[in-house]
């Protein structure tokens, strides 16, 4: 099982990029996946054409407000982690044929949320470990995964945009990713739609990371996304999800 994390400031394509990702391990045959939606923004649901609330599911932080917080404490016998296991599995995580979803969501209430972000991390790892690969889509702070759901991960991606206040977010998620003693294998960079094939070799120079490539800007991803369709359901010859699969390709994530 390899985790994935892509991270990024707004707007650099960085949930088109995991569930492009996605599209290309399904159509490579490498299900389960699973598919985590970290940021606040939540749009990784709608790139994948799921809404929780019409599944009727539930958010990961709803799922902690609910069990440790308006029900309060524990029950006897029953451990935090199994008490959060039981209600994921029943109310947080939607199902398909090739990949599952959820998402932490954002609803947070006063309070202390040691416990039950310790519950929520030790769950997830018991649950993670039945898929091939586990995709997240994160915001900026990495703290914030080594907080609630994971402090273990294969790979990084950093999107890249054309301004320097990316470059910047790059250089801080890095250290925060340190600081926070979060495990990882790999930092790299990926350019997004904006951002200007002739900069790679600064980006690598000034980060000292490795640029793995950039997503191709596509007129039919914007409609897909301006109307709320699943990239999972562009056509195979699409050129941005080409441009994905020759970065998956080119990192050797399936060997033949």
């Amino acid at each position: 099982m390899k985790t994935i994390v892509t991270i990024g400031r707004g707007g650099t394509g960085k949930s088109s990029f995991t569930a492009l990702m996605a599209k290309y391990f399904i159509e490579a045959g490498q299900s389960p996946l699973l598919l985590v939606d970290a940021d606040p923004d939540q749009n990784l649901g709608e790139m994948i054409g799921i809404d929780l609330k019409e599944t009727g599911k539930s958010t990961m932080a709803e799922l902690i407000v609910d069990t440790f917080i308006e029900k309060g404490g524990t029950t006897v016998g029953v451990s935090p982690k199994e008490r959060i296991e039981s209600r994921i599995w029943a109310n947080g995580l939607y199902e398909s044929d090739n990949f599952d979803f959820m998402s932490v969501g954002t609803k947070w209430v006063e309070g202390c949320y040691c416990m039950p972000n310790s519950a929520l991390k030790a769950a997830l790892e018991h649950l993670t470990k039945s898929y091939k690969y586990v995709l997240i889509d994160s915001p900026a702070g990495l703290e914030h995964l080594n907080r609630r759901i994971t402090s273990k991960v294969n790979d990084i991606y950093e999107m890249l945009d054309h301004s320097k206040k990316s470059i910047d977010h790059a250089k801080r998620a890095y250290r925060i990713a340190k600081e926070v003693d979060m495990q990882f294998e790999n930092f790299y960079l990926v350019g997004g739609y904006r951002f200007p094939n002739e900069l790679a070799g600064k980006a690598e120079e000034e980060l000292k990371f490795k640029y793995v490539g950039k997503i191709v800007a596509d007129e039919l991803v914007d409609d897909y996304v301006l109307n709320g369709k699943s990239l999972l359901e562009l056509p195979s010859d699409n050129i941005a999800f080409a441009s994905v699969k020759g970065i998956m390709e080119h990192m050797g994530y399936i060997q033949q």
